[in-house]
This record gives structure tokens, sequence and C-alpha cells, in this order.
């Protein structure tokens, strides 16, 4: 049952980028999920914020009100209790991110960071923006494709189809499934879809009936988001919609002399979490740093690899130029790094 929306004109996705952008725009908890994209070439976006805790509030409460994902805010708040944090605790709100590597176009899923985000095309005599949302990925054994593909078509109100794998696996759990499930309630797809041409069109981006469980590895390959996640989503991507799936577990940014590392946990081949290899840190320094040269503290830069909390951190800074060789001996020269950094 496909919508007739799906090829609509690109006047009416206009309208919708609008609207939307408005509402995000105005603030509220939504109002962190769209960044003006920098002027400067910059590849970092957003703020960290904070919340203090009432009695009621769980954490993935606060992560879908804020549009964060389970473990993405799990991971910002080490040692606190997921379902009773109690009252009056200060919460971090992740929301400072660098911008995944490649073209600023269409849609781009991180999977290690579990994050989407779509860069709608700017209207005339208008800054571009980035819209990003947490997602759910491919779990073990049902991992999520990478590589690049597009929106082929847009649903709402989706049957499930269940592959034949996915109903013996139920089965083998003494769950069956039938062999459609109805729009309605009990339909893990929600009430938004939109296809992708891979997998002979068997991954989709779509809602869900599950939202505590958005931001992990539990989906059967397809990408799932919050609700009114995809619901905001849906009407602003046109058919057509370049997709890129990556896997970039640990991004790193320069920015006005200050080295930043973001790292999540790796996603290998088979879909699972991995520990992260420092190795994959240098060409990519090399690559960011250019024929610049930083004081880079490298023990902080192993620690942070190691914790993989999804929150950029500060690791080096503008390494000072060195003193001329002809320079007189009591010449001033570039003040020392500490004892644990090197320059790069």
């Amino acid at each position: 049952m496909w919508s007739k929306g799906a090829r609509d004109g690109h006047g009416r996705h206009w309208g919708a980028l609008a609207a939307v952008l408005a509402l995000l725009l105005a603030g509220g908890p939504a109002g962190g999920r769209v960044f003006h994209l920098p002027t400067d070439n910059s590849t970092v976006i957003g703020e960290d914020s904070a919340v203090t805790t009432v009695y009621e509030d769980t954490l993935p409460d606060l992560a879908q009100r804020y549009s964060l994902g389970y473990y993405e805010i799990q991971r910002a708040n080490p040692g606190v209790d997921v379902w009773v944090p109690g009252a009056d605790k200060h919460l971090t709100l992740p929301g400072r991110r660098i911008l995944p590597p490649g073209p600023r176009e269409g849609i781009v899923v991180n999977l290690p960071e579990h994050r989407l985000y779509y860069y709608p095309k700017p209207r005339r005599g208008e800054g571009p923006v980035v819209i990003t949302y947490p997602v759910s990925i491919g779990k073990m054994d049902w991992r999520t494709p990478l590589g690049e593909t597009k929106i082929v078509a847009k649903v709402r109100n989706p049957p499930w189809y269940p592959p034949e794998s996915v109903r013996k696996e139920h089965a083998e759990r003494g769950d069956p499934l039938p062999k459609v499930v109805p729009p309605g309630p009990d339909n893990p797809l929600g009430n938004f879809a939109m296809r992708l041409g891979v997998g002979s069109g068997s991954y989709l981006i779509h809602g869900t009936n599950n939202p505590v469980a958005v931001g992990m590895a539990v989906t059967h390959g397809c990408i799932r988001m919050y609700p009114e996640d995809v619901a905001a989503l849906f009407p602003l991507v046109p058919v057509g919609t370049k997709v890129r799936l990556i896997n970039e577990p640990v991004k790193v940014a320069w920015v006005e002399g200050q080295l930043l590392i973001e790292v999540h946990p790796p996603v290998d081949a088979e879909g699972q979490s991995v520990e992260p290899d420092v190795a994959v840190l240098e060409p990519l320094l090399d690559q960011v740093l250019g024929s610049d040269t930083a004081a880079i503290h490298w023990d902080l830069a192993r620690d942070t690899l190691q914790a993989a909390t999804g929150m950029p951190t500060l690791v080096g800074l503008a390494a000072e130029p060195e003193p001329h060789p002809d320079a007189p001996a009591d010449a001033p020269s570039a003040a020392a790094p500490p004892e644990p950094t090197t320059s790069r």
C-alpha cells in the first residue's frame, strides 16, 4: 500500500521543510535537532546541555524527550541508574557533535554513532542546515549494510511482511508471527517507512512501537527512529534522496587551533561493538591537520578512545612555532607542553 505522496513535487517538500525548521528552531526539547552549518567550513555543530531530574524520570524517557539514543545518554552519564536515576540528579545531554566525513548531502547514517544526519537542499538565499536524529541499527547477524543507496519509496501506515528468517527466529522463541502484520499498535514499523534501494528493497528507515530501544543495535538491519522523529523527517525527504550508510567510529575535528576527537564503540563486520583501535587515530590526525602542527596529549587521546563516550573531547592544541635557529639565546621560546604531550 504505497503512499500517494511518494513522489511529491519539490514545492510540497519546501513547505514541509520550512514548517519543520520553524518549529525546531523555535526551541523546546526538540529544538536541538537542527543546526545551521558553520560558514567557516567547520565540522563541529551543537552544544552539550544539562537537565535536573525529577523522581519520575528514567534515562530512556529523557533520551526520547531530547532526541537522544539509549546508549548515547547512558554513556554521557556513567554510573547513573538507567531506570531510577533519582530526583535532583544533574545529567548531561550530549548535543555537541563532529559531522560525519564525506559530502554534506542527502541522508548520512553513521552506524557506530547510532545517528542519522539529513542535509536538505537549501532554498535560494538561505543557508544550509543539518537535521540529526538518533537511530537503532542492525544487531549481530542482522547487520545494517554499508554503502551508498537512495530512498526508492515512501509509505504511510505500512504493513509489515516479516521475512521467513525473521518468522523462523520468532517461532523458535515461541512467538510466531503472521505473514502480514497490518498497520496499528502491534506493527514494529510504526506509522512511516522509507524504503532503501539496497537488499532488494528489504531495508527501511522507519518508526517503531518500541521507542525505548532507539539508539541500540536491535533491528533486523533496518534503521529505526522515534515515532515523532520519523514523522518529522518523512515529509521532508523526497523519493530519490541519496543515502550513505557509513562506519566511522572515530571522528576528528581541527577547529580554531583545537584538536577534538569523538569516539563511538566501533561496529565490526558482524554488527557487534568492539574495542577501539588506537592505530585508526593517526591517519585521521594526518588528514585533518594537514600542514598544521598540534601538541597532542596522547594519554588523554588513548583514554578517550577507550572510554568511547561519543562526546567530542579536546586532546590537542596548536603547537607554538619553533624558535628561529638564528634567534638570540635569551629570546623567548615556545611554551613547553605538559609532560605526556607530543607534537604532530
